[in-house]
């Protein structure tokens, strides 16, 4: 047997189904979605959940469980490998001057040190939140981590 002799079991592969391509297909014309309506129409239908205006079932079930999306606190990450390369030897790292250098694009409601990547620099971080990696790295070569 070669690779040209090959060939599917009989039977096995049928022709593609194509939908509106004349009356002799059976299935041209309205292509199976019938005369007129909202489903008949491009772009007809409705959306998932609709229940022809009636109040739909996940809003007539109960609220259930804690949200805490207005309280959340995100901060703004930075990495020891970013400090490296954007700051000299014995400078003060402070949110704002996080933002000059274009390293953290937003304050948001703080920053966090994080510990991915080497530092060789010693460096003064002013920070809100520092990880176990990244205050003892910091202080591993002689800099300080303060939590303002």
């Amino acid at each position: 047997m070669k690779l040209h002799e090959l060939s599917p079991a009989p039977g096995s592969v049928k022709s593609r189904y194509r939908k509106g391509r004349g009356t002799g297909s059976g299935n041209g014309k309205t292509a199976g979605r019938g005369h007129k309506g909202q489903n008949a129409r491009s772009g007809g239908g409705v959306r998932p959940g609709f229940e022809g205006g009636q109040l739909p079932l996940y809003m007539r079930l109960p609220k259930r469980g804690f949200k805490n999306f207005p309280f959340k606190k995100e901060y703004a990450i930075v990495n020891l490998k970013a400090l490296e390369a954007g700051f000299n030897d014995g400078d003060e790292v402070t949110a704002e001057k996080l933002l000059e250098a274009r390293i953290i694009k937003k304050l948001r409601d703080g920053v966090k040190i994080l510990g991915a990547g080497e530092l060789t620099k010693k460096l003064t971080v002013k920070a809100d939140l520092f990880s176990e990696s990244a205050k003892t790295k910091i202080e591993s070569i002689g800099g300080k981590a303060e939590v303002v």
